[in-house]
């Protein structure tokens, strides 16, 4: 994926607000820890360009293994048996559902390491194959990037019918 992280991201957000009113947070925070977290795992790609200089594909990077947004979401799970009331648990367990979507995506036509770190095997549904420079332009060429473009419509579609969650009131809040 190159550029539907962040509308994925609000999709799956804007879908959980409705089952999760009750939450002890105001609706557009959950929708941008949803956000935050649709997009978190590129953030590895500042560390990709300005430390280790492009050596490693930075899906190996922790940031794309699938047992740290599963572990993350553990996490929220556990805070949310211990402390409903509490904002925290509601907002990681957003961020980590939006983290966990990204490395999904990803696996369509990226490599992503499902077992890191204890396996070194790299798993992707589709090939993209090399055949243009620069090399983004052989995602753009594919059928792939349509799903991309899917992907935006509906986060559109969600934003122009959907507007009035933002302004919601928060819920179970004492």
């Amino acid at each position: 994926m190159l550029i539907a992280h962040l509308p994925s991201g609000f999709v799956l957000s804007s879908y959980l607000l409705a089952p999760l009113r009750r939450a002890p947070v105001r609706p557009i925070w959950l929708l941008l820890a949803g956000c935050l977290g649709g997009i978190f795992p590129d953030f590895d790609m500042l560390y990709f360009y300005f430390v280790d200089n492009g050596m490693v594909h930075h899906h190996r990077y922790a940031t794309h293994w699938p047992l740290l947004w599963l572990c993350l979401l553990s996490g929220a799970l556990v805070g949310l048996a211990l402390c409903r009331r509490m904002p925290a648990p509601w907002m990681l367990l957003m961020f980590s559902l939006g983290g966990l979507l990204h490395v999904l995506l990803d696996s369509l036509a990226s490599d992503i390491w499902w077992f890191a770190p204890f396996v070194d095997q790299r798993y992707s549904l589709v090939t993209v194959t090399p055949r243009y420079k620069p090399w983004w332009l052989n995602f753009i060429m594919h059928w792939v990037f349509l799903v991309e473009l899917l992907i935006w419509g509906w986060a559109l579609w969600r934003w122009r019918v959907r507007r009035r969650w933002l302004s919601g009131p928060v819920s179970g809040a004492a």
